[in-house]
């Protein structure tokens, strides 16, 4: 039997957890799974965190050191 199609627009990482966990994802939205496997499975929702944070680094790096430079968009606009 052929593997179903994985539903539209749900990011595959959230699919593959769900399936670890062995969860019917049947009816939920990207954003109701994210919501619930960081109920049942919060340190799943963590590495991911870590691994977004450790691919991004680059940029991140990058954009704090635009944001000294320049400073942020409107700053001078701010009465705070």
């Amino acid at each position: 039997m052929d593997k179903p199609e994985p539903p539209v627009g749900i990011d595959p990482e959230l699919l593959e957890q769900a399936a670890r966990l062995g969860l019917d994802i049947g009816g939920f939205s990207e954003n109701a799974l994210r919501l619930h496997l960081q109920k049942v499975d919060p340190a799943g929702g963590e590495a991911r965190a870590r691994r977004w944070a450790e691919e991004n680094a680059e940029g991140i790096k990058d954009y704090n050191a635009r944001i000294r430079r320049r400073g942020c968009f409107g700053d001078q606009f701010r009465r705070w």
